[in-house]
Parts: C-alpha cells; sequence; structure tokens
C-alpha cells in the first residue's frame, strides 16, 4: 500500500529534524568530496525562520525536504534532501515540481540550482527534471554546478 503524503511548511519546531535529515541525506557525498557538503553546516534554526523550507510526510513521517529562497527573478533550491532509507521513490522530484509550483504562485519565471560536479546522480536527477547547466565555476576545492529550468506559465484563466 502506497504511503498518504503530504507537504507543510517547517517552523522553529522542526529545526532539528531538517538538520538532521539534511546530514544524513548528505554523508554519502563526504567521502566523495573530502568535506562536508555546505548544507550539512546550515543553521536551520535561523533559516526555517527566514525561508521556506518545505518538508514531505509520508504517513506523519519526515522523509524529504526542499529549501526555497526567493530571488527577484527566480525561486533559487538552496537544498533538496531526501532521507537515504526513502531515496530513489520519486520524493526528490515530486518536490522538484512542488517547488515549481510555488514558483509559478509567485509569478517567477526561473528556477535555479547548484550542486557538485562529483554529485553525477544530482546532476544527472536534475537533467532528466528539464534543468539545464548554465555554467559551472570553482568552489572549495571542487566544481559548483549551477542549473536552471523556466518555470511553466500559469494557465490561462
Amino acid at each position: 500500500m502506497s504511503p498518504v503524503l503530504s507537504v507543510r511548511r517547517a517552523g522553529a519546531e522542526d529545526a532539528a529534524a531538517v538538520r538532521a535529515l539534511t546530514r544524513a541525506a548528505y554523508a554519502k557525498w563526504v567521502p566523495v568530496i573530502g568535506r562536508e557538503p555546505t548544507p550539512m553546516t546550515g543553521d536551520y534554526a535561523r533559516i526555517v525562520q527566514t525561508d521556506p523550507i518545505d518538508l514531505l510526510l509520508a504517513d506523519g513521517a519526515l522523509v524529504a525536504l526542499v529549501w526555497m529562497v526567493q530571488h527577484p527573478d527566480h525561486l533559487l533550491i538552496e537544498n533538496l534532501a531526501t532521507a537515504p532509507a526513502y531515496q530513489g521513490r520519486g520524493y526528490g522530484r515530486r518536490l522538484l515540481a512542488h517547488a515549481e509550483a510555488f514558483a509559478n504562485r509567485l509569478g517567477l519565471p526561473e528556477m535555479r540550482l547548484y550542486t557538485n560536479r562529483l554529485f553525477t546522480a544530482n546532476v544527472e536527477l536534475y537533467l532528466r527534471c528539464g534543468y539545464r547547466i548554465d555554467r559551472e565555476e570553482a568552489f572549495w576545492g571542487g566544481v559548483k554546478v549551477h542549473m536552471s529550468k523556466p518555470t511553466a506559465p500559469p494557465a490561462p484563466v
């Protein structure tokens, strides 16, 4: 039987769970790049107060999250993370679509995100979801891949 999925906005009471899920999701990349990826070091007690972080729940349990930052001309996905036990079930794609719908409601024409070039599974996922590589830049001894995707135009009324 499929789990009941729901999405809700994180609040101050969720900061510890957001940090724990993020650290667990990114832990596999530490040996790949030789350091903790930036999302593992976030001050989520502050971030949940300033930026929208939406939580994906499966039967009430936190399984994935998306941290979004609104800019005048785009919505930046700062962090997309799925708990290791739930990876490969489409939850990341579901939250990408959720973020795109949020951008549409805000009237923003573009989605942006970035990832480490060595996170090949992530780059491949974003490409499959319609993102394009805009540029690459040196970052902490590695390469940051900047990607974007136009949002769908609002449906006519």
